[in-house]
């Protein structure tokens, strides 16, 4: 179709300069050459930066061929569409976790079970096919799950009530072949969690108290299957033992396999960056302005272990303490410090000695193991990452241990014989202070990069009671640390809250996919950003907490998120949910530009909030 008299094509620009990217679009239907115009880069690209408001010293993604098709990246492909409500639970859903494959997901419960979904049902629908409920073996509840490499076994953590409510977890392993139980494992503090370190070994953990505020951790290697061939052959082998001061503890251990990086996953100008904040922040000192919208053991230690833990629970019972527990709750193991009334002086004359006797009996880290790589060189390292602490209670750093080949399994020496050694502590090979109380963490689908949920305390607090850390912010940090480098690249990502205060914040759960990020929330939703460009891109809607949010692997645009509303919810992207809607009826002549034209019609009568717009 032709126009008449043709305005020339600068002013047609100018125009659409000044117009929505939707009336743009409907403008290049008008004639051949609105529509030329409506396709220039140079317009895009000003549509692009002041739509997602990103500043313009940031630059596009390498991977992008044109302006046009990376807004239609971020417009069209976020999962933000709910498809399906699944209720299968009945009280709150606290973890969800994909299988390698991405054709199975597991989701954890305060019901106490742990139930599997199908997610290749041919008609796009997503059903439980398996529901374990794990109250037989005395657990309070389910909290934690994750697959093996090869998705065959599926690690199960729960909290263990025992006889008086102790602070131990422990861990199952379930086989995906017929649903078998075949081991048990003991896990304390119950929020270590625990996780696989190759397809037939996990980590747990344990503590012991050595003091009123020093105690040790352990983590153990174990043997999924607990077959035990002869007498001689270990299923059980520790891996490191950590001296803790200050009442802290180790939580939350995963396992970071690091490739030697050449093809990392998120292509990301981190310089750009560095200097689009700087920007940012020259007409605001000493205001965080990020790149977003902002939206506002043995058996006998282990059985008086449990005796001393019913003890401390009666003397709080009598003391008219309350024993109920929350969903990850960040001071599980802590019934000993409390129940303790020790002055001052005593507990900083301990601190003194734990570190004195830190010092003299930690084995001295070797520097050879773990450092920043140069590009292109180096070897392949895992590491085991945990949450930490040093000044209080609250796990406010990151420590970092590099397993060796030969710590990978449980042959080796007997259990314990390397206990003669004066060198008793092992040593942490890096630590990453965040400043904050650390409340959830996932790792990019390369492994490269650590995302990390905090909750920021004061600029230049001192902390001098262990027991009374400083107040947490209501905001969310989203942090992302380099394993490469061994250092926080950059604290931009922000728009999700929590509102509980330090004794009783629990652990949210993030996922990373390989160009999202994603986080529950305690303001009733989940949250979706953009790894290369730091924005948010989607609000997900819930009626209470979201505990948890899962990608799937096989798809990115396949996400979903849990809730204290004891539900789990599908979302897709308008992509996907218009493909499915095509392919249910008789095909039919479409536009080019029918995709975002009718993702607007979608948004508009949606409740959620997409791209920041309500």
């Amino acid at each position: 179709m032709d126009c008449g008299p043709a305005l020339p094509d600068s002013l047609v620009l100018e125009i659409f300069l000044r117009l929505p990217h939707d009336a743009v679009l409907r403008a290049g239907l008008t004639c051949r050459q609105w529509l030329a115009v409506s396709r220039d880069e140079f317009l895009w690209r000003a549509l692009f930066y002041s739509y997602y408001r990103i500043p313009r010293s940031v630059p596009r993604h390498p991977a992008a061929v044109s302006w046009y098709r990376e807004f239609k990246r971020l417009f069209d492909c976020i999962p933000c569409v709910e498809v399906q409500t699944l209720r299968e639970h009945h009280d709150q859903v606290l973890h969800l976790a994909f299988s390698h494959r991405g054709h199975r997901f597991s989701s954890c419960s305060k019901d106490c079970t742990v139930k599997l979904w199908d997610t290749e049902r041919p008609d796009g629908t997503i059903s439980m096919v398996h529901s374990s409920s794990m109250r037989q073996f005395n657990w309070g509840y389910t909290q934690f799950s994750q697959f093996n490499a090869d998705d065959s076994l599926l690690l199960v953590s729960g909290v263990y009530l025992g006889p008086h409510h102790s602070s131990s977890g422990e861990i199952a392993v379930i086989s995906l072949d017929n649903y078998t139980l075949l081991s048990r494992v003991r896990n304390k503090p119950y929020d270590v969690f625990g996780c696989w370190l190759n397809e037939t070994h996990l980590i747990s953990g344990n503590l012991h108290w050595i003091g009123n505020m020093t105690s040790c951790s352990v983590l153990w290697l174990n043997k999924a299957f607990q077959d035990i061939e002869s007498e001689n052959v270990n299923v059980v082998k520790r891996l490191f033992k950590i001296q803790n001061i200050n009442a802290s503890t180790i939580r939350t251990v995963m396992v970071a396999h690091c490739r030697r990086h050449d093809n990392p996953d998120l292509l990301l100008d981190y310089e750009a960056q560095s200097q689009a904040q700087a920007h940012s922040q020259r007409g605001q000192q000493h205001q965080h302005q990020p790149l977003l919208f902002d939206l506002g053991n043995t058996d006998s230690e282990e059985e008086e272990e449990e005796e001393e833990d019913d003890e401390r629970q009666r003397e709080m019972r009598l003391r008219g303490l309350s024993t109920a527990r929350v969903p990850q709750p960040n001071v599980s193991g802590l019934e000993h410090v409390i129940q303790s009334r020790v002055g001052a002086m005593e507990l900083e004359i301990e601190a003194k000695v734990a570190r004195i006797m830190g010092r003299a009996h930690t084995k001295a880290p070797d520097p050879n193991l773990i450092g920043p790589s140069a590009p292109g060189e180096g070897e392949d390292k895992t590491y085991l990452l945990f949450t930490t602490g040093s000044l209080t209670y609250s796990p406010h750093q990151i420590g970092i241990k590099r397993i060796m080949p030969d710590q990978m399994t449980t042959c080796g020496p007997v259990l314990g014989e390397e206990r003669s050694s004066e060198d008793f502590f092992d040593s942490l090979d890096h630590v990453i202070d965040i400043h904050g109380h650390i409340i959830g963490m996932g790792l990019s689908p390369d492994h490269r990069y650590l995302y990390v949920n905090s909750r920021a305390w004061p600029a230049g607090c001192v902390i001098s009671d262990p027991m009374s850390p400083p107040p947490i912010a209501e905001e969310i940090d989203l942090h992302v640390i380099d394993l490469k480098s061994l250092r926080e690249e950059r604290r931009s990502l922000r728009a999700h809250r929590a509102f509980t205060p330090n004794d009783e914040c629990f652990f949210i759960f993030l996922d990373v996919s390989r160009d999202f990020v994603a986080s529950g929330a305690e303001d009733k939703h989940g949250y979706i950003w953009d790894r290369h460009y730091n924005i948010c891109l989607a609000r997900l809607a819930h009626d209470d907490v979201v505990n948890s949010v899962a990608f799937s692997p096989a798809d990115q645009e396949l996400l979903l998120s849990a809730s204290d509303d004891s539900t789990i919810k599908v979302w897709r992207s308008p992509r996907m949910v218009h493909l499915a809607q095509t392919s249910a009826r008789p095909p039919r002549p479409r536009n080019l530009l029918s995709s975002l034209l009718g993702r607007n019609k979608n948004t508009a009568s949606s409740t959620n909030s997409v791209n920041g717009k309500p």
